[in-house]
């Protein structure tokens, strides 16, 4: 589905060219400013260059670095506190045919080149200020590296369809709107990890969205598989009701 902006620059291959955080790279004194600053603090560059600012926090490169590092050790829950949330609750579920759990080209995509294994899992998280995000994040493993690598390219472009995830309500939210402009994706080996984060309450900046999405890619499925749901359970027939 891919997480970028109608006025960014597309690539050769049709593919949304992703920005650094605020767009741009971030200058050396401008960073030391981001770094000794404490989250939550409005940053902005002159010229209009960046604007860090964020009614959730204000992120700094180094702090997403470190909480990329947590995520990928299987530590969510220092993961979020390290982004300035706080995990209130989470839903998670375990399936076997991925095409049934998605749409569009992607899913015409796994119809005809079925996955191994799916899990999802969806979280409410609180931010600092009263503000309230919903995160999903779906681990595909797929039967081959380059069936891995090829239903990467194809959900990382905008407008192709994506993983379903799962239903709002299991967290205590309504039907969310999934823009596909808040996300990231990790291909390792035959595993394609799918993550998207949008708004629930408060006003989260854009660059904050993308930023909590590319941590949230790290995070290994054994984080979560304990205690998970599978086909057939009462939350995965509450997804498919939801999304039929």
């Amino acid at each position: 589905m891919g997480g970028f902006r109608s006025d960014q620059a597309r690539g050769p291959d049709g593919k949304w060219i992703k920005e650094k955080i605020g767009g741009t790279v971030v200058g050396a004194a401008l960073v030391a400013t981001m770094m000794a600053t404490p989250i939550g603090a409005g940053v902005t560059a002159s010229g209009g260059a960046l604007s860090a600012e964020s009614s959730i926090g204000q992120l700094a490169r180094s702090t997403l670095d470190k909480a990329k590092q947590s995520a990928k050790k299987g530590q969510r829950r220092t993961t979020w506190k390290r982004l300035d949330l706080r995990e209130v609750t989470r839903k998670s579920d375990r399936v076997a045919d991925c095409a049934v759990h998605s749409y569009g080209r992607v899913q015409r995509f796994l119809a005809t080149t079925p996955c191994r294994s799916l899990y999802r899992v969806l979280y409410a998280l609180d931010g600092r200020d009263g503000d309230r995000v919903v995160v999903s994040v779906s681990w595909v493993r797929m039967r081959s590296t380059g069936a891995a690598r090829a239903l990467r390219n194809l959900v990382d472009v905008h407008g192709t369809g994506n993983v379903r995830p799962l239903p709002g309500w299991l967290v205590g939210a309504g039907r969310i709107d999934w823009t596909g402009w808040n996300y990231d994706s990790v291909r390792s080996g035959r595993q394609v990890t799918i993550a998207e984060v949008e708004p629930l309450r408060g006003n989260p900046s854009a660059e904050y969205m993308d930023a909590v999405a590319e941590a949230a890619a790290q995070v290994p499925p054994t984080s979560v598989t304990s205690g998970m749901a599978t086909a057939g359970s009462e939350v995965t027939r509450a997804a498919m009701v939801e999304c039929s």
